[in-house]
């Protein structure tokens, strides 16, 4: 994942499923965001705002944005949208907040509600686009098709909002070519960012009915992190950073039997990019046959990612190369991306 991401401070607003016109067969927004469905009051937006300002987190100097995630904003009522848009003003006119980001679906866009989203503020719009696959799209109920994604991005950027798009690799119809196809029409629609949400197993869902009757397998970790690491080495080259894999954590999420099955890691995100630095340093490393004992020099701040989550990293790179690490020793002289070997 590319380290120039994430650049503004969120304070993320959840509206679990509220807008959205169809249940798709994996979400389960509620259990994910630990948020009731019920429609927020300005007061609560406010309260939020408030909360988050008086954090020890909150930074001086990134920009602040609040963002409306979990619902379909642009489905909404036009007295919701703008009521919601409304409670975030005054902290923008303060200078307290910088801008506003909504999560859509790509159907669900119109140039009178890009000037509602305009008025008030709104900088970028992410579309919840899963797939550009159209048979997995309608397997997963989604209601809208990879032509109405080409048709928003446009309308987007004609009229200057940053696009993020939101991926689900490892739906019903899904596999590595088409999810790969998928990336590389994402990649020729040029947005500004991506997210990539494997997907998970939720209780209650329409999926989860389909796991316990054999009609769904689930991706397994491995491959999930196998793919999700050639998705970004894919996007990331071409100009789109990847901003977030895997879903964020929740009390709700984690309870006991709330994900029923899938590639769920609470570090996701950091074992695919451990994966895509190991890739980037395989030119460097020994060959099999060589030394049988190394140290390894690497710049302090990539030696977690060499190491690995529990040490997988470690593992791997012994596993290819037929050697045994002893040490990996902090050096700041050696470009990023490169690494270092004294043999033993």
């Amino acid at each position: 994942m590319s380290k120039k991401v994430n650049r503004h401070f969120i304070i993320p607003i959840f509206i679990p499923h509220q807008g959205c016109p169809y249940r798709c067969i994996f979400c389960q927004q509620a259990t994910i965001t630990n948020v009731s469905e019920d429609p927020l009051t300005v007061d609560h937006i406010r309260n939020t705002i408030d909360l988050a300002i008086k954090s020890k987190h909150f930074p001086d100097q990134r920009p602040k944005e609040i963002a409306f995630y979990g619902g379909t904003f642009t489905s909404l009522p036009t007295a919701s949208m703008k009521k919601m848009l409304s409670a975030v003003r005054p902290f923008i006119e303060k200078g307290i907040i910088q801008s506003i980001r909504i999560s859509t679906r790509p159907d669900s866009l119109s140039e009178a509600k890009l000037d509602i989203l305009r008025s008030f503020g709104v900088s970028t719009v992410e579309l919840g686009v899963q797939s550009m696959n159209d048979k997995v799209l309608l397997l997963s109920n989604r209601g809208h098709t990879s032509r109405d994604t080409i048709n928003a991005v446009k309308l987007l950027k004609k009229r200057g909002f940053n696009v993020g798009i939101q991926l689900m690799p490892g739906l019903p119809g899904d596999d590595k070519g088409v999810f790969m196809d998928t990336i590389e029409k994402v990649i020729g629609l040029r947005p500004d960012m991506a997210r990539l949400y494997p997907t998970l197993v939720i209780r209650g869902t329409i999926l989860a009915k389909w796991y316990r009757e054999g009609k769904y397998t689930p991706m397994g970790l491995n491959h999930t992190v196998d793919l999700c690491k050639e998705a970004c080495i894919r996007l990331e080259g071409s100009g789109v950073p990847v901003i977030r894999i895997g879903l964020m954590s929740s009390p709700s999420l984690l309870k006991r039997g709330e994900i029923v099955a899938g590639p769920w890691h609470p570090s996701l995100g950091f074992l695919v990019q451990s994966a895509i630095h190991l890739e980037r340093l395989r030119p460097y490393l020994p060959t099999p046959g060589g030394p049988k004992n190394i140290i390894l020099l690497a710049p302090k701040e990539e030696i977690p990612l060499i190491r690995g989550h529990k040490k997988g990293g470690i593992r791997h790179i012994e596993t290819i190369t037929g050697t045994m690490i002893k040490d990996i020793i902090p050096d700041d002289s050696i470009p990023s991306g490169r690494i270092s070997i004294q043999s033993l």
